[in-house]
């Protein structure tokens, strides 16, 4: 942990009280900043693509100091946009030695959030870091664990909980209402993952630090097929369209039918309805750890069609599979249609003639919001940031989610219903997919701590 120097945001020592009462800690720096009404300082790590436009949403709120990313140019550009000076780095862990900064926005690939996340929060800093917020079950634990201990503001870009119209908010307010019926089913379509291989490989990039991009994964040569968005299609670094998109709407779906503070407790493959283009025998043998991923073929290896029925504890059901993309929350007395174009169906049209039931889905809609200002995802976490509340997409809630499509690839892999107890934080009965919640990883960035 690094100690806190006496700067403009950390004269107000008599405010270091307020971390007994919060629901984060709240350090005596940001403190100082909310009381003279100041500028959060900022630091992005990993702004490229997606990444670069959520550093560039914080920026606009908050003063950006430093950006971090493996690839140097990625960096460059991203801090040649920003307003002032905003210090380039190409390793993380050097950031975060910065007594300045107070979060950090993350948009790196998948499988290197953990660490990432983790030591920032040790350093003292909140955090905004992109879906899918784990690469494994195990990460899942260890992030919830630090943010525990930690007391930091910590927020999940699955931005369908706030932005879009407010559509998914309004879906969940309306499922959760009981005007759907109490028996609810979720059918979560996604479009499907990507195939190809066996691809070339090369020298990296002058300006990239492979070894760094690879964080905790194998050690292997460089493929631009692994690199850029790209990464999404190897188990080695994400978990296919079953985690990418398939936790935004297995997000909402959760939340909608009570499941957002549970999780589910069963995933089951629908047979013949999935396919690993390397096998799924090959696959569930190299995540167990039985064959290297080393020899693996440098192709894309995640499941490129799927679908999985998950039950929750309440009762309530869902069923994710490749599709198109839309959400669909049905029950006994009705059935809505939401994606990120519009929401529809007859409860929605009910609605939408009555000005009083107009009013009354807003009132909803504001208490799902548990009453906080509605701007947009970013907004959210810097209002979290002053306030020290638990912001709208929170660890505890995301990683229920993400941990449903892990269970979802597991159960795939596996080809057999899993059920988890979630007390003990185990597979029931089933030591292969215990083994396959966590992945062995190569030092120096192992996320077990």
């Amino acid at each position: 942990m690094r100690t806190t120097q006496t700067t403009r945001r950390s004269f107000l020592k008599t405010t270091a009280g307020i971390a007994a009462t919060a629901p984060y800690f709240w350090s005596s720096r940001q403190a100082a900043a909310e009381s003279a009404n100041d500028k959060f300082n900022i630091a992005a790590i990993g702004v490229g693509g997606r990444g670069s436009g959520v550093g560039r949403q914080a920026g606009s709120l908050g003063n950006m100091v430093a950006c971090a990313d493996v690839h140097l140019g990625n960096a460059r550009r991203f801090a040649e946009r920003c307003e002032g000076r905003c210090e380039v780095m190409q390793d993380y862990r050097k950031l975060l030695e910065r007594n300045d900064v107070d979060a950090i926005t993350c948009g790196t690939p998948d499988h290197s959030h953990t660490r990432i996340t983790i030591d920032a929060m040790r350093a003292g800093m909140d955090v905004y870091c992109e879906k899918p917020l784990t690469l494994t079950m195990e990460e899942s634990a260890q992030i919830r664990k630090a943010t525990e201990e930690t007391g930091r503001v910590f927020q999940v870009g699955t931005q369908q909980r706030t932005e879009y119209a407010r559509r998914f908010l309004k879906a969940v307010a309306i499922a959760r209402s009981g005007r759907l019926g109490k028996k609810l089913h979720s059918l979560i379509s996604v479009g499907g993952a990507r195939s190809g291989g066996p691809f070339p490989t090369q020298d990296p990039p002058d300006e990239l630090d492979w070894n760094l991009w690879l964080h905790q994964a194998p050690m292997v040569p460089f493929s631009p097929n692994r690199f850029g968005g790209n990464f999404r299609w190897w188990f080695e670094y994400s978990g296919g369209q079953v985690t990418d998109w398939g936790v935004h709407h297995t997000d909402i779906a959760l939340w909608a039918m009570g499941g957002d503070q549970t999780g589910i407790v069963e995933a089951a493959p629908v047979e013949d309805r999935y396919n690993f283009p390397l096998g799924r025998e090959r696959m569930r043998d190299t995540l167990l750890g039985r064959e290297p991923f080393e020899d693996l073929p440098v192709s894309y290896n995640v499941a490129n069609r799927f679908r999985v029925d998950m039950k929750l504890p309440n009762g309530n059901e869902a069923t994710l599979y490749s599709g198109s993309n839309e959400l669909i929350i049905s029950g006994e007395k009705g059935r809505i249609r939401v994606n990120r174009g519009g929401l529809t169906g007859l409860p929605v049209e009910e609605i939408e003639k009555d000005p009083k039931q107009q009013e009354w889905l807003d009132e909803q809609v504001r208490a799902v919001y548990r009453d906080m200002p509605i701007t947009n995802h970013m907004g959210n976490f810097f209002h979290c940031m002053k306030t020290r509340e638990k912001p709208i997409s929170d660890v505890w809630s995301d990683t229920n989610s993400v941990n449903a499509c892990h269970m979802a690839n597991i159960a795939m892999l596996l080809a057999r219903p899993v059920r988890f107890d979630s007390k003990r934080y185990r597979f029931i009965d089933d030591d292969e997919a215990n083994g396959l919640m966590s992945r062995k990883q190569r030092a120096p960035f192992g996320t077990d701590v």
